[in-house]
């Protein structure tokens, strides 16, 4: 057994050394703000050019900025998180006694993806199945049968979900978790070799039957592979093999966006948790992740909802930075995403209704953020401030483009001076928005 330790650790240093195990191409500078606000997940990656999309093949993704992410699955039943089966150790056998129970009669696909839609989302991501094994779709690679197609519920969450999503116009995501606490092999895959090779099959064959089953499916958002939870997902590369998973999910959706989380450096980055985000621009893909209801990812009666303003704060920080935000909601065991998280979503929908020209299918700069104070992004022409703070004058870095007017976004023009210094805004006139107040500042088209 210490042998074959000694010879995996080898291994890994080789990859090391040899450059196949790297972070993307991100700026030690960068990377440093990234892990200052929240948890950064998925670097040092195994890098396989191969298959990463092209820009091209991203900018769908770029230019939509905001998402819904749900996490919905028996621990929805409890109400005590999605890690309850780990953290208040309920034996496998056990936990599964919740698939009896798990039968959701108000589960209404259309309704999720009217609600995202109403809340300006551009796409979703569902957890078709977590760390706790149960699999929300007709699954015959499921060990066990753990599914709820095969237990009370005797349906399939995922192709409802999908259908529902496209057609509402959609981006279709879809969450899977490689890692499964009903094998011990997860905790132990050294020494439970034969265990962890089951969990690992599972893993594969359910992945396949994702990509192979649901028709075209935009997002492929891996989380949890690493192993015992312990280290990283690269760390745990030399036993999922992520760039043969991953040549398989390409085989049968060339197109798809993977997260990070399988091992493989993906196509963007990950972010998760509610930290303040600061610092530069980032330049590379990627996508802030994090609870409206604050107390925890799935279901919890408890609730502690973001304010409005948090929101809109977190997404124009993200947007100025040039990454997404995937804004999660935990649906109740009956299948219902609760009344007032709806509500706040829709306020934020309504906010997007008149500011989301400044969000939507925009790129960061010219300007670097200044945290506290403003960011900024680009469109054709035009560039969009977002103001965190209003005082008397706004004060921008000199840029090479001319500037020929700027006003409020839905208020006055205001006067400005520009030079070699740079630029000099007026905001006596400014009414100030009560999230964030956006300006527009026009510059002279190219020729």
């Amino acid at each position: 057994m210490k042998t074959r330790f000694l010879w995996i650790t080898g291994c890994i240093i080789l990859l090391l050394w040899s450059g196949k195990l790297n972070a993307q191409d991100i700026k030690g500078d960068e990377l440093k703000s990234m892990e200052k606000y929240g948890g950064v997940k998925g670097v040092n990656g195994i890098v396989a050019p191969e298959l990463r999309l092209s820009a091209e093949q991203m900018q769908w993704w770029q230019d939509a900025k905001f998402g819904m992410f749900i996490h919905w699955g028996l621990y929805a039943i409890e109400g005590k998180g999605e890690w309850a089966m780990f953290n208040n150790k309920i034996p496998a056998e056990e936990y599964a006694k919740l698939a009896d129970r798990f039968n959701p009669q108000y589960f209404d696909a259309a309704v999720w993806a009217k609600t995202a839609k109403d809340a300006g989302m551009k796409y979703m991501v569902l957890t078709a199945r977590h760390h706790d094994g149960f699999a929300l779709w007709n699954s015959p690679a499921s060990y066990g049968h753990f599914t709820s197609f095969e237990t009370a519920a005797r349906r399939d969450f995922v192709k409802e979900y999908t259908n529902a999503c496209r057609k509402a116009g959609l981006g279709v995501g879809i969450y899977y978790s490689p890692m499964d606490w009903r094998f011990p092999g997860y905790f132990a895959p050294t020494e439970l070799p034969e265990n962890a090779a089951l969990m690992k099959k599972q893993g594969y064959g359910q992945v396949e039957e994702l990509m192979k089953n649901y028709g075209k499916i935009d997002i492929l958002w891996y989380d949890g592979g690493w192993l015992a939870h312990k280290g990283t997902d690269a760390d745990a590369a030399w036993f999922w093999e992520p760039v043969r998973l991953n040549k398989m999910v390409r085989s049968y959706q060339p197109g798809v966006v993977i997260s990070p989380r399988s091992g493989w450096e993906g196509d963007f980055q990950c972010n998760e948790g509610g930290g303040k985000i600061q610092g530069p621009i980032i330049n590379t893909p990627w996508e802030k992740c994090l609870n409206l209801n604050q107390v925890s990812w799935g279901y919890s009666p408890t609730q502690n909802l973001m304010s409005l303003k948090e929101i809109i704060v977190m997404l124009v920080n993200t947007v100025d930075r040039g990454g997404n935000l995937l804004l999660n909601v935990g649906p109740d065991a009956q299948g219902v995403i609760p009344e007032t998280h709806i509500a706040r979503l829709k306020e934020v929908g309504d906010w997007l209704q008149k500011y989301g020209e400044s969000i939507y299918g925009t790129r960061p700069g010219p300007f670097e953020p200044k945290d506290d104070v403003y960011g900024t992004v680009q469109k054709n022409n035009l560039i969009y401030v977002h103001l965190l703070a209003v005082g008397d004058t706004l004060q921008l870095p000199a840029t090479g483009r001319k500037i020929v007017s700027c006003r409020q976004m839905h208020g006055s023009q205001l006067p400005f001076t520009q030079n070699e210094n740079g630029i000099v805004i007026q905001l006596a006139q400014v009414k100030p928005d009560a999230n964030v107040t956006t300006l527009v500042l026009e510059t002279e088209k190219e020729n």
